[in-house]
């Protein structure tokens, strides 16, 4: 592949609803620009950018692949990204990376939950943008519709580049709206044609959009606009291409993936409209002068470039994929990680295209490409030399909400589990693997179900170990609710020294469920000799890390050692230790044990017509609103407290109930008693796990 300077280079990042056909666009390209010679296909499993295992199985985009296409002397990189909710981390490592973005719209589907996430991410990123429609050789695809919905939803700013010519119900040609001619395809050439009488008045129509835009730019274009000047072609192009890059224009334009028309037009207009790096702004910091570096893709300036995204992969090996800030990085440059301090040579440079590595000498500012087996980096690393050390801010990575616990069956794969999970959390900065010793399990967070069903298979079809997956244990606490007063005389006698310890201890709640005890003495007249208050506190002490009501940790007990008896040769701080032990299980069983449950604060966020819906599950999971406040984008943030064990599966019920468009977020506030049938139920539970001696 040849080297590309700044100018040469757009970045271009497609996005959309998952089935909206983002691969298949890349297909079409990819074919078009003479990387392949025939075209592949999601269902065959063969296209460029879905080369993962798990991808091509299942049929869908899973992880972000870059597919650099060279055409007319400028080279795209294009990021193509999964539709799914599950794989959000990708789509947001992919968008660190773009300068612009393609929002994929099936001409089927229209607009759906995953074009209105692309658009959001887009405004929040401030990327300029176009709409691609696919599908429109389909019969019942509509170009119209999509239009009409998009401006429903964003305004003005959405103007149809091009639009479709239908004959006999098949797409066999479009009207350029601003150079204002048609073409129609015949074999595999593009012929220019009349533009027929009914797509007139759609011309007239879209036409005045983007007029009324060109005008907007200038003071002398609105005077000429007003004083019914035509504009040139030249004029109205370098107008459009300014209101793109703003983001006061969204074009929009169609084509069919399948019968590759309408790419030609789209790569077109990337390069007429979509900005180059250079127009861009990037800063860091130089962590050598302690000042800001005004990176902004300068090539003439300290080399520096930063990782979005990590591949480690079991059959291609280890690849960083840079985007690269300032300067130019070579073959066998020395670069240094600040974040792990470390430095390494690079050995060679690649671009990757799919999943295949393309060996290039080096890399300008502004370009994308990978270096292979940086032992040391992550994801989100800075890279630049040790002279001129630069570091940038990293990128917004969504947290995960949704986790299961999980086993691995064979002992013998403990390790390899271990280091696989670890190279995968590299990969994917969603998955995040908790080692809950509170409740003895291993856990694993992730974006949703799916996205942890894939992790399970890959574990097994590409590293070779298995790992069981279930429903985790909630951290339940144990505490008492009335006042008891026990007494326990521990005696031992088996051949020479005895074991004597006798207690008397009242108990009752501490009103503090933050610590686990509170322990006092009011022991009169030394009948317990001071140099046992210790043991009976180690007997508190182990006492309370396993409640006698379920085996879960207990809280908020004061302890008041009041009484007892010791014995001049028997007793012993072992003696006193097990008395203590025992008077706890009776004492706490007799004061009233109840179970505690954790309770977190929820925030879901929803369009409006899904509020109500959400409000009656929550009060179904045994939640309570709190409130809701509008966010000002048609969509309203629900606050709500609710018992961390009825979040359970709640991020597949509220995608389901609001067509993939709500989230949530939530975090630990405090514990509250369990209503009676969940403690009888738990505690049951937990007893079949003692019977079994299978207690964890």
């Amino acid at each position: 592949m040849n080297v590309y300077t700044t100018e040469k280079i757009r970045n271009v990042v497609l996005l959309g609803h998952g089935g909206a056909g983002k691969t298949s666009l890349v297909e079409s390209m990819a074919y078009l620009s003479g990387i392949t010679t025939r075209m592949g296909k999601v269902d065959d499993g063969n296209t460029i950018s879905d080369f993962g295992k798990e991808e091509q199985k299942r049929k869908i985009s899973i992880y972000t692949s870059v597919v650099p296409i060279e055409w007319e002397g400028v080279k795209i990189n294009v990021l193509d990204t999964p539709g799914y909710l599950d794989f959000t981390g990708e789509v947001e490592q992919a968008i660190s990376a773009a300068d612009a973005a393609i929002i994929v719209v099936s001409g089927k589907a229209g607009v759906e939950a995953g074009t209105e996430r692309a658009w959001e991410l887009c405004e929040k990123y401030k990327l300029p943008r176009m709409v691609y429609v696919t599908g429109m050789d389909a019969d019942n695809a509509s170009f119209k519709n999509v239009v009409e919905s998009l401006t429903e939803m964003y305004g003005k700013k959405i103007a149809p580049f091009h639009f479709p010519i239908r004959e006999n119900e098949k797409f066999v040609g479009y009207v350029n709206v601003v150079s204002e001619n048609a073409v129609k395809w015949k074999d595999k050439d593009v012929v220019e044609c009349e533009i027929p009488d009914y797509s007139v008045e759609n011309l007239n129509l879209y036409r005045d959009i983007l007029m009324e835009a060109v005008a907007e730019t200038s003071e002398e274009f609105m005077e000429r606009y007003f004083g019914g000047e035509k504009f040139s072609e030249n004029e109205i192009r370098a107008a459009l291409r300014a209101n793109v890059i703003d983001g006061s224009i969204v074009p929009i334009t169609m084509g069919s993936n399948t019968l590759c028309q309408g790419t030609y037009a789209l790569i077109d207009d990337i390069i007429k409209y979509l900005p180059s790096p250079e127009n861009k702004e990037i800063a860091g910091i130089n962590m050598n002068t302690k000042e800001v570096f005004v990176a902004n893709y300068d090539f003439s300036k300290a080399k520096s470039a930063y990782v979005f995204k990590t591949i480690v992969d079991p059959f291609i090996g280890k690849y960083s994929l840079i985007k690269v800030c300032s300067g130019v990085f070579k073959s066998d440059d020395m670069i240094y990680n600040h974040d792990r301090d470390i430095e390494e040579r690079v050995s060679k440079l690649y671009v990757l295209q799919g999943g295949k590595p393309l060996e290039v000498p080096e890399l300008h500012a502004g370009d994308i490409g990978a270096i292979a087996k940086l032992t040391a980096a992550r994801t989100g690393n800075s890279l630049s030399t040790k002279a001129n050390t630069i570091v940038y801010g990293k990128f917004e990575i969504s947290k995960p909400y949704t986790y299961m616990r999980y086993k691995v069956p064979n002992k013998n794969d403990i390790d390899k589990v271990a280091q696989s999970l670890q190279k995968l959390t590299h990969e994917d900065q969603t998955l995040k693997v908790v080692n809950d010793t509170e409740n003895r399990q291993l856990l694993l967070y992730a974006m949703g179900d799916m996205q942890l069903e894939i992790i399970q298979s890959r574990l097994e079809t590409e590293y070779k170990c298995k790992i069981e997956l279930s429903k985790p244990k909630f951290a339940f606490r144990e505490t008492i609710k009335k006042n008891s007063d026990t007494e326990y005389k521990y005696k031992k006698q088996s051949g020479g020294h005895g074991q004597y310890g006798h207690v008397k201890i009242k108990f009752s709640p501490s009103g503090d469920n933050e610590q686990p005890y509170v322990f006092e003495q009011e022991v009169v007249g030394g009948a317990v000799p001071k140099n046992f208050f210790p043991a009976v506190e180690k007997g508190l002490q182990e006492s309370v890390l396993k409640g006698p009501l379920a085996a879960y940790p207990v809280v908020g007990v004061k302890a008041v050692l009041y009484d007892g008896s010791s014995h001049s040769v028997d007793s012993s701080e072992m003696a006193f230790k097990m008395a203590t032990i025992q008077a706890f299980r009776k004492g706490f069983m007799d004061a009233g044990p109840v179970l505690l449950e954790p309770i977190m604060t929820l925030k879901v966020t929803v369009p409006d017509r899904y509020s109500g819906d959400v409000m009656g599950d929550l009060n179904k999971r045994r939640g309570r609103v709190l409130g809701m406040n509008p966010t000002g984008n048609g969509k309203q943030v629900i606050d709500a407290e609710i018992p961390m064990m009825e979040l359970h599966g709640y991020c597949t019920v509220l995608r389901s109930m609001t067509g993939g468009r709500g989230t949530y977020e939530y975090e630990f506030v405090r514990y509250e008693q369990t209503p009676k049938e969940i403690q009888d139920a738990e505690v049951a539970a937990r007893a079949a796990k003692v019977a079994e001696n299978n207690i964890e």
